[in-house]
């Protein structure tokens, strides 16, 4: 299974997409993060990588047809890879003020979904205690970092772990113990640390 990121950055040609979808072993699995349009105010420094000109108002999940035309763009392309989720990190500036959670609720209220699961990973710590309820009232997942965050919402399991202190932490066999006791064959595990395809590869080696 991989993650595609480089849907948040920018929108991915969907000849692209499909091509690695077609070039991918048979029950590969892709899942892939939402444009950052969706959730990411103009301000925030993973713009560097957007190609094209600088939205003047998205993210935070407002009610503005900028936000609902990248969610458009970010569902064709899980069809094209043929994902069943998507996942919608928000940056630790978004906190649950009423604006926010009004935004949210109008936002996955109107989406076209096509069932698709979809995941949500927060940093705002303010949202501890919270974001269990607000994932189940708006039918989503609670995707976490778990040497950082207690999982709150329910359904599929997603970790993204991204080092413990910084992108640059190689991960140990007593942090594969702990991970281990958390998972089942069922689960998503994303590495996002400077060491991900190794240690992915350790871990992997680690359960059997």
């Amino acid at each position: 299974m991989v993650e595609v990121q480089q849907t948040f950055y920018s929108p991915v040609p969907i000849s692209t997409l499909k091509r690695w979808r077609e070039e991918a072993p048979v029950g590969f699995e892709f899942t892939l993060k939402a444009l950052q349009l969706i959730t990411h105010p103009p301000h925030s420094p993973t713009y560097r990588r957007y190609k094209g000109q600088r939205p003047p108002d998205a993210g935070f999940f407002k009610p503005i047809k900028q936000v609902f035309e990248a969610w458009e763009i970010t569902l064709r392309e899980a069809h094209a890879l043929e994902a069943r989720i998507v996942v919608f990190q928000l940056p630790p500036s978004f906190c649950p003020s009423q604006e926010n959670m009004d935004n949210m609720r109008r936002f996955f209220s109107t989406i076209k979904r096509d069932e698709l699961l979809m995941g949500l990973e927060v940093r705002c710590r303010g949202w501890e205690g919270r974001i269990g309820q607000l994932c189940r009232e708006l039918g989503l997942f609670h995707v976490v970092d778990p040497f950082s965050w207690r999982r709150e919402g329910g359904g599929v399991k997603y970790f993204r772990l991204h080092g413990r202190g910084g992108y640059r932490y190689r991960f140990t066999e007593e942090d594969f113990g702990f991970l281990k006791s958390l998972v089942d064959r069922d689960s998503y595990v994303i590495f996002n640390n400077i060491y991900a395809l190794e240690d992915a590869r350790r871990f992997k080696d680690f359960l059997i």
